[in-house]
């Protein structure tokens, strides 16, 4: 695929994620408003749990590829320089693998949830399977970029793209993330 195509799934993933976490301030806030007023806001507490489980998947790739999920380096970084290549596949593989296992197995879990009909049981019946979707979906972004990262670092021989982020972050004198 095209970088930038990519790079437009990896955004795409991120702005959904903020729009979820926008969704749960607003949600919060009307609830806040409402209850001064002697009104609850039916479902609400069901909505904002859906979007936190948004909030989580869609934005995995996005700061995957910016190096900024928590990675333990302390092996990898330890490996000499001409095997280090191959760890850094060897994890990617792994990752992958785990990461395809979930998005297979979340997918499965919402067809079953559409197929049965599930609602939430909470005060408003949602159809349970909209919100299981973001599990796959944000997951199956997720694997996009490591497969990706994976050719980079196994065929291409070149740096991880998350490798490289964190050290122009470090470049830069930017050591927020290592925090």
């Amino acid at each position: 695929m095209p970088r930038r195509l990519l790079d437009a799934l990896y955004w795409a993933g991120a702005a959904v994620a903020a729009l979820a976490l926008l969704g749960i301030f607003l949600l919060m806030m009307a609830q806040v408003v409402l209850r001064e007023l002697g009104i609850q806001l039916p479902g609400a507490d069901d909505l904002v749990a859906y979007l936190c489980v948004a909030s989580a998947f869609f934005a995995l790739a996005f700061t995957f590829r910016r190096g900024e999920l928590i990675r333990v380096g302390l092996g990898i970084e330890r490996v000499p320089p001409g095997m280090r290549r191959w760890a850094e596949a060897a994890v990617l593989a792994l990752a992958a693998a785990i990461t395809a296992t979930i998005v297979w197995w979340t997918w499965q879990d919402a067809m079953f949830s559409l197929e049965i009909e599930e609602v939430a049981q909470g005060t408003v019946p949602f159809p349970i399977w909209i919100p299981k979707l973001s599990m796959p979906l944000g997951s199956g972004l997720l694997l996009l970029a490591l497969l990706e990262e994976l050719w980079r670092v196994a065929v291409a021989a070149r740096k991880p793209a998350y490798v490289a982020a964190a050290e122009e972050r470090a470049a830069r004198g930017d050591f927020s993330a290592e925090v």
